[in-house]
Protein backbone atom coordinates (compact mmCIF):
# COMPACT_ATOMS: atom_id res chain seq x y z
CA UNK A 1 0.00 0.00 0.00
CA UNK A 2 1.41 3.38 -1.01
CA UNK A 3 1.92 6.40 1.25
CA UNK A 4 0.73 9.66 -0.28
CA UNK A 5 2.29 12.93 0.91
CA UNK A 6 1.05 16.36 -0.16
CA UNK A 7 3.77 19.00 -0.28
CA UNK A 8 3.13 22.73 0.00
CA UNK A 9 5.50 23.34 -2.91
CA UNK A 10 5.26 27.13 -2.79
CA UNK A 11 5.85 27.49 0.96
CA UNK A 12 9.04 28.52 2.73
CA UNK A 13 11.78 31.01 1.96
CA UNK A 14 13.00 29.23 -1.18
CA UNK A 15 9.85 27.57 -2.51
CA UNK A 16 9.93 25.35 -5.59
CA UNK A 17 13.70 24.81 -6.05
CA UNK A 18 13.83 23.23 -2.58
CA UNK A 19 10.46 21.51 -2.22
CA UNK A 20 10.40 19.91 -5.68
CA UNK A 21 13.93 18.54 -5.57
CA UNK A 22 13.52 17.30 -2.00
CA UNK A 23 10.32 15.55 -3.03
CA UNK A 24 12.07 13.73 -5.87
CA UNK A 25 14.89 12.72 -3.53
CA UNK A 26 12.28 11.24 -1.18
CA UNK A 27 10.85 9.21 -4.06
CA UNK A 28 14.32 7.73 -4.55
CA UNK A 29 14.36 6.54 -0.93
CA UNK A 30 10.81 5.18 -0.52
CA UNK A 31 9.48 2.90 -3.24
CA UNK A 32 5.93 3.09 -1.90
CA UNK A 33 5.82 6.90 -1.70
CA UNK A 34 3.58 9.04 -3.90
CA UNK A 35 4.03 12.83 -3.88
CA UNK A 36 1.45 15.49 -4.64
CA UNK A 37 3.09 18.87 -5.29
CA UNK A 38 0.67 21.72 -4.52
CA UNK A 39 1.19 25.22 -5.89
CA UNK A 40 1.53 27.10 -9.14
CA UNK A 41 1.27 24.36 -11.77
CA UNK A 42 3.37 26.13 -14.39
CA UNK A 43 6.19 26.76 -11.94
CA UNK A 44 6.06 23.21 -10.59
CA UNK A 45 6.19 21.70 -14.08
CA UNK A 46 9.14 23.90 -14.98
CA UNK A 47 11.08 22.90 -11.86
CA UNK A 48 10.28 19.22 -12.38
CA UNK A 49 11.55 19.34 -15.95
CA UNK A 50 14.81 20.82 -14.68
CA UNK A 51 15.41 17.70 -12.58
CA UNK A 52 17.09 14.89 -14.52
CA UNK A 53 15.37 12.23 -12.38
CA UNK A 54 11.83 13.46 -13.01
CA UNK A 55 11.21 11.08 -15.91
CA UNK A 56 11.81 8.08 -13.61
CA UNK A 57 9.04 9.09 -11.22
CA UNK A 58 6.30 10.60 -13.38
CA UNK A 59 3.88 7.83 -12.38
CA UNK A 60 4.38 8.65 -8.68
CA UNK A 61 3.99 12.42 -8.93
CA UNK A 62 0.77 14.43 -8.98
CA UNK A 63 0.44 18.20 -9.38
CA UNK A 64 -2.44 20.08 -7.76
CA UNK A 65 -2.73 23.72 -8.76
CA UNK A 66 -3.21 26.41 -6.11
CA UNK A 67 -3.53 30.05 -7.09
CA UNK A 68 -2.40 31.66 -3.83
CA UNK A 69 0.61 31.60 -1.49
CA UNK A 70 0.62 32.38 2.23
CA UNK A 71 3.42 34.80 3.03
CA UNK A 72 5.57 34.56 6.13
CA UNK A 73 4.13 37.83 7.46
CA UNK A 74 0.48 36.93 6.86
CA UNK A 75 -1.50 36.64 10.08
CA UNK A 76 -3.21 33.32 10.79
CA UNK A 77 -6.62 35.01 10.40
CA UNK A 78 -5.73 36.40 6.97
CA UNK A 79 -4.37 33.02 5.86
CA UNK A 80 -7.45 31.21 7.13
CA UNK A 81 -10.18 33.56 5.94
CA UNK A 82 -8.83 35.21 2.81
CA UNK A 83 -6.48 32.70 1.17
CA UNK A 84 -8.62 29.63 0.76
CA UNK A 85 -6.84 28.57 -2.43
CA UNK A 86 -3.34 28.85 -0.98
CA UNK A 87 -0.90 26.01 -1.58
CA UNK A 88 -0.87 25.36 2.18
CA UNK A 89 -4.66 25.18 2.50
CA UNK A 90 -5.05 22.97 -0.56
CA UNK A 91 -2.30 20.61 0.63
CA UNK A 92 -4.07 20.19 3.98
CA UNK A 93 -7.42 19.73 2.24
CA UNK A 94 -5.94 16.73 0.41
CA UNK A 95 -5.32 15.09 3.80
CA UNK A 96 -8.84 15.97 4.93
CA UNK A 97 -10.35 14.43 1.77
CA UNK A 98 -8.28 11.25 2.03
CA UNK A 99 -6.26 12.05 -1.10
CA UNK A 100 -3.06 12.30 0.98
CA UNK A 101 -1.87 10.54 4.13
CA UNK A 102 0.31 13.44 5.31
CA UNK A 103 1.16 17.05 4.52
CA UNK A 104 4.50 18.88 4.66
CA UNK A 105 4.93 22.65 4.60
CA UNK A 106 7.76 25.11 5.21
CA UNK A 107 5.32 27.99 5.36
CA UNK A 108 4.11 30.31 8.10
CA UNK A 109 3.88 28.32 11.36
CA UNK A 110 0.92 30.21 12.81
CA UNK A 111 -1.02 29.90 9.58
CA UNK A 112 -0.20 26.20 9.28
CA UNK A 113 -1.42 25.44 12.79
CA UNK A 114 -4.59 27.51 12.37
CA UNK A 115 -5.51 26.05 9.01
CA UNK A 116 -4.62 22.48 9.99
CA UNK A 117 -6.70 22.71 13.15
CA UNK A 118 -9.64 24.29 11.30
CA UNK A 119 -9.61 21.82 8.40
CA UNK A 120 -8.59 18.57 10.09
CA UNK A 121 -9.94 19.14 13.61
CA UNK A 122 -8.40 17.50 16.67
CA UNK A 123 -8.50 13.85 17.64
CA UNK A 124 -11.24 12.98 20.14
CA UNK A 125 -9.81 13.49 23.61
CA UNK A 126 -7.23 16.06 22.53
CA UNK A 127 -7.75 19.59 23.87
CA UNK A 128 -5.08 21.21 21.71
CA UNK A 129 -2.54 20.10 19.10
CA UNK A 130 1.13 20.36 20.07
CA UNK A 131 4.33 20.98 18.13
CA UNK A 132 7.03 18.37 18.65
CA UNK A 133 10.55 18.35 17.23
CA UNK A 134 13.75 16.39 17.72
CA UNK A 135 16.93 18.06 19.00
CA UNK A 136 20.51 16.70 18.85
CA UNK A 137 21.97 15.42 22.12
CA UNK A 138 24.98 13.57 23.49
CA UNK A 139 23.16 10.29 22.88
CA UNK A 140 20.82 10.44 19.90
CA UNK A 141 17.83 12.76 19.49
CA UNK A 142 15.49 13.95 22.24
CA UNK A 143 11.95 14.95 21.26
CA UNK A 144 10.44 18.00 22.93
CA UNK A 145 6.81 19.19 22.99
CA UNK A 146 5.11 21.61 23.08
CA UNK A 147 7.35 24.10 21.30
CA UNK A 148 5.02 27.07 21.15
CA UNK A 149 1.57 26.12 19.94
CA UNK A 150 -0.05 26.43 23.37
CA UNK A 151 0.49 28.83 26.23
CA UNK A 152 -0.51 28.03 29.82
CA UNK A 153 -1.65 24.44 29.20
CA UNK A 154 -3.55 22.54 31.90
CA UNK A 155 -2.05 19.42 33.53
CA UNK A 156 -4.54 17.22 31.66
CA UNK A 157 -3.41 18.79 28.39
CA UNK A 158 0.24 18.16 29.25
CA UNK A 159 -0.66 14.50 29.87
CA UNK A 160 -2.12 14.41 26.37
CA UNK A 161 1.11 15.89 25.01
CA UNK A 162 3.07 13.17 26.76
CA UNK A 163 0.91 10.41 25.31
CA UNK A 164 1.12 11.86 21.79
CA UNK A 165 4.88 12.37 21.98
CA UNK A 166 5.48 8.89 23.36
CA UNK A 167 3.45 7.23 20.60
CA UNK A 168 5.13 9.28 17.87
CA UNK A 169 8.66 8.49 19.11
CA UNK A 170 7.83 4.83 19.67
CA UNK A 171 6.76 4.43 16.06
CA UNK A 172 9.23 6.67 14.23
CA UNK A 173 12.34 5.89 16.30
CA UNK A 174 11.53 2.19 16.99
CA UNK A 175 11.79 2.62 20.77
CA UNK A 176 9.59 0.13 22.59
CA UNK A 177 8.73 2.27 25.63
CA UNK A 178 10.10 5.79 25.24
CA UNK A 179 11.10 7.46 28.49
CA UNK A 180 9.14 10.61 29.29
CA UNK A 181 10.32 13.51 31.45
CA UNK A 182 8.51 16.66 32.58
CA UNK A 183 10.51 19.89 32.24
CA UNK A 184 10.85 21.62 35.59
CA UNK A 185 13.12 23.92 37.62
CA UNK A 186 14.64 20.93 39.42
CA UNK A 187 14.52 17.15 39.51
CA UNK A 188 13.47 16.84 43.15
CA UNK A 189 9.86 15.74 43.62
CA UNK A 190 8.92 18.81 45.66
CA UNK A 191 10.30 21.31 43.09
CA UNK A 192 8.08 23.30 40.76
CA UNK A 193 4.69 25.00 40.90
CA UNK A 194 1.27 23.47 41.48
CA UNK A 195 0.81 22.72 37.78
CA UNK A 196 4.09 20.79 37.64
CA UNK A 197 3.13 18.79 40.71
CA UNK A 198 -0.34 17.97 39.41
CA UNK A 199 0.97 17.05 35.96
CA UNK A 200 3.61 14.81 37.48
CA UNK A 201 0.95 12.91 39.43
CA UNK A 202 -1.07 12.38 36.25
CA UNK A 203 2.00 11.07 34.46
CA UNK A 204 2.86 8.74 37.34
CA UNK A 205 -0.61 7.22 37.16
CA UNK A 206 -0.52 6.78 33.37
CA UNK A 207 0.79 3.81 31.41
CA UNK A 208 3.72 5.89 30.14
CA UNK A 209 7.37 5.24 30.99
CA UNK A 210 7.54 8.39 33.12
CA UNK A 211 10.93 9.02 34.76
CA UNK A 212 10.03 12.22 36.64
CA UNK A 213 11.18 15.83 36.44
CA UNK A 214 14.03 16.89 34.15
CA UNK A 215 15.87 20.22 33.95
CA UNK A 216 16.78 22.36 30.97
CA UNK A 217 20.26 20.87 30.57
CA UNK A 218 18.72 17.39 30.34
CA UNK A 219 17.35 18.34 26.92
CA UNK A 220 20.83 17.90 25.44
CA UNK A 221 22.17 15.07 27.61
CA UNK A 222 20.19 12.46 25.73
CA UNK A 223 19.04 10.63 28.87
CA UNK A 224 15.31 10.91 28.07
CA UNK A 225 13.41 10.23 24.85
CA UNK A 226 10.50 12.66 25.24
CA UNK A 227 10.43 15.90 27.24
CA UNK A 228 7.05 17.46 27.92
CA UNK A 229 6.45 21.13 28.70
CA UNK A 230 4.05 23.98 28.13
CA UNK A 231 4.50 25.84 24.84
CA UNK A 232 5.66 28.94 26.68
CA UNK A 233 8.63 27.20 28.32
CA UNK A 234 9.29 25.00 25.31
CA UNK A 235 9.57 27.85 22.86
CA UNK A 236 11.85 29.84 25.17
CA UNK A 237 14.11 26.79 25.62
CA UNK A 238 14.23 26.23 21.86
CA UNK A 239 15.01 29.86 20.98
CA UNK A 240 17.62 30.14 23.72
CA UNK A 241 19.32 27.01 22.40
CA UNK A 242 19.32 28.38 18.86
CA UNK A 243 20.86 31.61 20.14
CA UNK A 244 23.63 29.75 21.98
CA UNK A 245 24.37 27.72 18.84
CA UNK A 246 24.69 30.87 16.74
CA UNK A 247 26.94 32.52 19.33
CA UNK A 248 29.11 29.40 19.52
CA UNK A 249 29.45 29.28 15.74
CA UNK A 250 30.31 32.99 15.58
CA UNK A 251 33.11 32.79 18.14
CA UNK A 252 34.63 29.64 16.62
CA UNK A 253 34.74 31.29 13.21
CA UNK A 254 36.14 34.50 14.69
CA UNK A 255 38.85 32.59 16.60
CA UNK A 256 39.94 30.59 13.56
CA UNK A 257 40.24 33.70 11.37
CA UNK A 258 42.06 35.92 13.86
CA UNK A 259 45.50 35.70 12.20
CA UNK A 260 47.66 33.54 9.95
CA UNK A 261 48.44 31.05 12.72
CA UNK A 262 44.81 30.49 13.69
CA UNK A 263 43.95 30.09 10.00
CA UNK A 264 46.56 27.32 9.75
CA UNK A 265 45.06 25.67 12.82
CA UNK A 266 41.64 25.94 11.17
CA UNK A 267 42.93 23.97 8.18
CA UNK A 268 44.27 21.23 10.44
CA UNK A 269 41.05 21.17 12.47
CA UNK A 270 38.77 21.12 9.43
CA UNK A 271 38.00 17.35 9.56
CA UNK A 272 37.17 17.62 13.27
CA UNK A 273 34.89 20.61 12.71
CA UNK A 274 33.20 18.86 9.79
CA UNK A 275 32.47 15.87 12.02
CA UNK A 276 31.18 18.16 14.77
CA UNK A 277 28.93 20.01 12.35
CA UNK A 278 27.46 16.77 11.01
CA UNK A 279 26.46 15.71 14.53
CA UNK A 280 24.68 18.94 15.45
CA UNK A 281 23.44 19.98 12.00
CA UNK A 282 19.88 21.25 12.63
CA UNK A 283 18.92 20.23 9.11
CA UNK A 284 19.12 16.58 10.14
CA UNK A 285 16.44 17.23 12.74
CA UNK A 286 14.18 19.31 10.53
CA UNK A 287 10.50 18.47 10.64
CA UNK A 288 8.28 19.46 13.56
CA UNK A 289 5.15 17.33 13.98
CA UNK A 290 1.76 18.91 14.67
CA UNK A 291 0.45 16.17 16.93
CA UNK A 292 -3.17 15.75 17.94
CA UNK A 293 -4.78 16.48 14.58
CA UNK A 294 -6.90 14.07 12.56
CA UNK A 295 -4.14 13.77 10.02
CA UNK A 296 -0.36 13.98 9.80
CA UNK A 297 1.05 17.49 9.33
CA UNK A 298 4.78 18.24 9.49
CA UNK A 299 6.27 21.74 9.65
CA UNK A 300 9.67 22.34 8.04
CA UNK A 301 11.94 25.27 8.85
CA UNK A 302 11.17 28.10 6.48
CA UNK A 303 14.82 28.43 5.43
CA UNK A 304 15.33 24.71 4.87
CA UNK A 305 17.57 23.60 2.00
CA UNK A 306 16.90 20.48 -0.07
CA UNK A 307 18.46 18.04 2.41
CA UNK A 308 16.70 19.63 5.38
CA UNK A 309 13.31 19.61 3.67
CA UNK A 310 13.90 15.97 2.76
CA UNK A 311 14.11 15.17 6.48
CA UNK A 312 10.69 16.78 7.00
CA UNK A 313 9.25 14.60 4.23
CA UNK A 314 10.82 11.54 5.86
CA UNK A 315 9.15 12.40 9.17
CA UNK A 316 5.77 12.76 7.45
CA UNK A 317 6.25 9.45 5.63
CA UNK A 318 7.19 7.59 8.84
CA UNK A 319 4.25 9.00 10.79
CA UNK A 320 1.79 8.18 8.02
CA UNK A 321 3.26 4.70 7.54
CA UNK A 322 2.94 4.01 11.27
CA UNK A 323 -0.63 5.38 11.36
CA UNK A 324 0.29 7.73 14.20
CA UNK A 325 -3.11 9.43 14.22
CA UNK A 326 -4.99 6.17 14.83
CA UNK A 327 -2.57 5.05 17.54
CA UNK A 328 -2.79 8.37 19.41
CA UNK A 329 -6.59 8.14 19.31
CA UNK A 330 -6.58 4.55 20.57
CA UNK A 331 -4.23 5.19 23.50
CA UNK A 332 -5.95 8.39 24.56
CA UNK A 333 -9.26 6.53 24.62
CA UNK A 334 -7.73 3.84 26.86
CA UNK A 335 -6.16 6.41 29.21
CA UNK A 336 -9.41 8.33 29.55
CA UNK A 337 -11.36 5.15 30.27
CA UNK A 338 -8.88 4.11 32.98
CA UNK A 339 -9.09 7.49 34.72
CA UNK A 340 -12.88 7.76 34.79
Amino acid sequence: MSIKVSIDASGGDFGLPVTINAGINALKIYDDLLVNFVGDQTGIEKELNNNSLYSKFTNRIVITHASEVINMDDSPSVALRHKKDSSMRVAINLVKNGEADACVSAGNTGALMSIARFVLKTISGVDRPAIMSAVPTLNGPTHVLDLGANIDSKPSTLLQFAIMGSIAVQNTENIDRPSVGLLNVGTEELKGNDKSQETSELLKNSSLNYIGFVEGDDIYKGNVDVIVCDGFEGNIALKASEGVAKMFSFFIKKSFTKNIFTKLVAIIAKPVMRDFKSKVDPGKYNGASLLGLRGVVVKSHGNADIDSFLHAIKEAYLEAHAKITDKISEQLTRELEEHK
